[in-house]
């Protein structure tokens, strides 16, 4: 795992030529006959990233973005109504049948299917119209890492494009480099409470949601820690109510207006005894993770969680567990 998530500044420069075509088109064509609606399908880490995507779309673009529940297609066989709207699947392997069944239903119905894969032999890069690979190459470890990453940067380089953001474009040509300067940042002050814990929070909002969600993931397949992702929002309405004392929590916080509030909500929590972890610059209440300095809000969260990866293989190795053989799991997910 450690060295495939340090592979992923190269993936990154390789991406830049690789979709440059493919993603000019597709953003072309979104232009000339924009959607009404957007769904995604994905499933684990690849539905963190159409999370990601969806606050992209939705922020940048003004359409909304809906995630699709596989299992109607697979299972249930019902079909949606999505003529001359557009599907979008994610998947590192593509070999999952829920997803493949949703593209081809989606695509048999009229709507524009797009998938972003790692394998573009798979028979859901075969079941898509429009493929944007994501060019991480072999990823061995089962731990997704550097496919994630990419799959992020494909969502930026598409809304990109497709807004003709050119503040965006600049900051993707500054990526590879940030990522490279965000994998040895030292996040060992979360070391001892997050090793020690029975149980985890992570929290963003906005740009940084699907990063709270990615590394609350990674935390119970890697780690073997109960770890729940939470908006700063959602979090305040109901599961606060279980913070303890030395309770830890990683927040990771957007460099935009989704920060609003973040501060008050870190002085609640560390009255209330929790043990809090916040990326970026000081707040009162909580122990600094360091960040790199911002750059581009949409941008800047692909770092957080390139920073994140390394975090947790140290405390897999603290808890004595092994990140790349977790218990009970596969590399290929098949689902249906």
């Amino acid at each position: 795992m450690d060295r495939e998530s340090r592979e992923a500044p190269e993936v990154l420069r390789r991406q830049q030529d690789m979709l440059a075509r493919p993603i000019a088109e597709l953003a072309a064509a979104l232009r000339k006959r924009p959607p009404r609606v957007i769904v995604t399908c994905a499933r684990g880490s690849s539905a963190h990233a159409a999370t990601f995507g969806k606050h992209l779309i939705e922020r940048r673009i003004g359409i909304p973005v809906a995630a699709a529940a596989p299992g109607i297609a697979s299972l249930y066989r019902q079909p949606l109504g999505l003529e001359g709207q557009v599907l979008i699947a994610i998947s590192q392997a593509g070999r999952s049948d829920d997803i493949i069944e949703t593209a081809g239903m989606a695509r048999s119905s009229g709507a524009l299917t797009v998938g972003i894969v790692n394998d573009v032999a798979s028979p859901l890069a075969q079941a898509c119209e429009i493929v944007l690979p994501m060019g991480a190459g072999p990823e061995r470890s089962i731990a997704a890492t550097k496919s994630f990453v990419a799959s992020l940067a494909v969502l930026v380089r598409l809304v990109a494009s497709w807004s003709d953001d050119r503040a965006m474009q600049r900051a993707l040509d500054r990526l590879a480099g940030r990522v490279h300067s965000a994998t040895d940042l030292d996040w060992s002050a979360a070391l001892g409470a997050l090793a020690a814990a029975n149980s985890a929070m992570t929290i963003g909002r906005g740009p940084t949601l699907a990063i709270a969600r990615e590394a609350s993931l990674k935390l119970k397949e890697g780690c073997g820690l109960h770890a729940e992702p939470f908006s700063s929002a959602e979090f305040q309405h109901g599961p606060i109510a279980l913070v303890r004392e030395g309770y830890p929590i990683i927040v990771f916080r957007p460099t935009d207006a989704a920060a609003t509030g973040l501060e008050q909500l870190v002085h609640r929590l560390s009255r209330a005894g929790a043990a809090v972890f916040a990326t970026g610059t000081t707040i009162h209440g909580a122990t600094p993770l360091p960040a790199l300095e911002p750059d581009h809000p949409d941008v800047d969260p692909i770092c957080l969680i390139q920073t994140f990866y390394q975090l947790l293989i140290r405390i897999a190795e603290r808890r004595g567990g092994n990140v790349d053989n977790p218990r009970h799991l596969q590399k290929v997910t098949q689902t249906r």
